[in-house]
């Protein structure tokens, strides 16, 4: 049988817990909320351009078969239950790939940690504070954990970085906001350790439905659900990171990469929210490079008919070459640009357009996308060599070394703030998008969440 060692004051688990128990009411590191105000503005907006989506409307229609609630589905003019209302607001954020990324983690925070301060914070009356305070919080553990478990062990295995970090960012988030004591923070990373699933084969989705669950949904059912367990008296294993015979013991995801200090060193004192950046575009990260690189050579003028296009980047190349759905799919949006002088939020995202429009598979077949071994950077970064080959012997290239809004590169406050209004403008006026940035900016001021979640609800 294991040992089953007493928690102290030195352990991994007791550390985190720690944090937790203390995040909603101890000052953020310096900047750390002024991020987390920008990234819950950059959610936000994902979520009212997502609201008329399939992954919208399958996820509030699960919810009705619940019954009635009394905590809004953000976005919407539909309530539910707490959970369920969570949870469908983090299915709605990531119905489209246009809210925030983690590359060094891969992790994408935001639909399940800002779902969760919003209803919960609504539901229990928090501060606007507190409630953003607990937002910072769970963007600095889900963006710690994988990179502590090991990114490269999380891959060999098969486990989702994109899962097990929103679900520990989730519970943090929860835990802060629940106002759980450091006993009951413990007890919590149990049931998150219990809870931790989720696979890569959401790069095998068409239709952004269960890629939205690994990335949003389920953070919040296992999360939440998991800090709200705790809070009603469940108890788990002392010392769940760092116990013989616990979740990380002589498990599946040993590797060489693991760095279980990377969770909590210097937690609460320095923040990694900076890692977290912005898409420009409405298209998975890996591809940004790309569709920035062939937006610029067509802005630029080709001066002719296109023969052929060859692309070079780092990464899964074959994976994004091929994928089954249209915004991960490169060469499908390389072809729409080509074809439109443009990307439209919603050709992105066509799946039907992918199956069966004629003009742009003729395109998609002129296109080669392969791998540059030398485009591959530690810390990870994503760039784009492309060269447009022309009827008649002429050629255009572009390198692109780096895309705006990622981590090395950041976007400035103003270029997040104007990213989120031409997101909300497509369902509200001018003066309603101002009204909702300056309510969203003034969060840390505001006595609960309401305003806020009122100020995105449909006109």
């Amino acid at each position: 049988m294991p040992t089953v060692t007493t928690s102290d004051d030195t352990t991994v688990t007791r550390r985190l817990a720690r944090f937790l128990a203390t995040a909603a009411t101890s000052e953020p590191p310096a900047g750390a909320q002024h991020h987390a105000t920008l990234h819950l503005l950059d959610t936000l907006a994902s979520i009212v351009a997502c609201r008329d989506l399939r992954a919208a409307e399958v996820a509030t229609a699960y919810t009705r078969r619940h019954g009635t609630g009394d905590v809004p589905i953000l976005g919407s003019d539909e309530r539910a239950s707490l959970l369920d209302a969570a949870f469908a607001s983090a299915i709605i954020a990531h119905g489209a790939e246009i809210n925030d990324f983690c590359p060094s983690a891969f992790v994408q925070p935001g639909p399940s940690v800002v779902s969760t301060a919003l209803c919960l914070g609504r539901q229990r009356r928090r501060s606007g504070e507190e409630t953003i305070r607990a937002v910072a919080a769970g963007y600095e553990v889900a963006c710690r954990l994988p990179r502590a478990i090991g990114n490269e062990a999380l891959r060999r295995h098969g486990v989702a970085n994109h899962s097990l970090g929103s679900l520990f960012g989730t519970a943090t988030t929860a835990a802060a906001l629940l106002r759980l004591d450091e006993d009951q923070a413990v007890d919590l990373i149990a049931f998150c350790a219990q809870q931790a699933s989720g696979s890569w084969q959401w790069l095998l989705d068409v239709e952004h439905l269960e890629k939205s669950f690994v990335f949003g949904g389920m953070a919040v059912h296992n999360g939440l659900h998991a800090a709200l367990l705790v809070e009603a008296g469940f108890t788990g294993v002392p010392d769940a990171l760092d116990v013989d015979g616990g979740w990380l013991a002589g498990g599946i995801l040993d590797g060489a990469d693991r760095s279980l200090s990377h969770l909590v060193d210097d937690l609460g004192s320095a923040h990694t929210i900076d890692l977290v950046g912005y898409k420009r575009f409405p298209v998975g990260g890996p591809v940004q490079p790309i569709v920035q690189g062939v937006l610029e050579l067509v802005e630029a003028g080709l001066d002719g008919e296109v023969d052929a296009v060859h692309i070079e980047m780092p990464g899964a190349a074959d994976t994004f070459a091929n994928a089954r759905m249209p915004a991960l799919n490169a060469r499908y949006l390389v072809a729409l640009i080509l074809l439109e002088g443009r990307l439209d939020f919603v050709a992105a995202q066509s799946l039907e357009r992918l199956r069966t429009d004629t003009a742009v598979h003729a395109l998609m077949d002129r296109i080669r996308i392969e791998h540059d071994p030398s485009q591959e950077t530690d810390p990870r970064s994503e760039s784009a060599r492309i060269r447009i080959d022309l009827v008649g012997g002429g050629e255009r290239s572009i390198f692109v070394d780096h895309v705006r809004g990622y981590p090395s590169h950041p976007m400035n406050d103003d270029e997040v703030i104007d990213k989120a209004r031409t997101l909300l403008a497509t369902q509200f006026s001018a003066d309603r998008v101002g009204h909702i940035v300056d309510t969203v900016l003034s969060i840390a001021t505001l006595p609960t969440v309401d305003p806020i979640i009122d100020a995105i609800a449909p006109a």
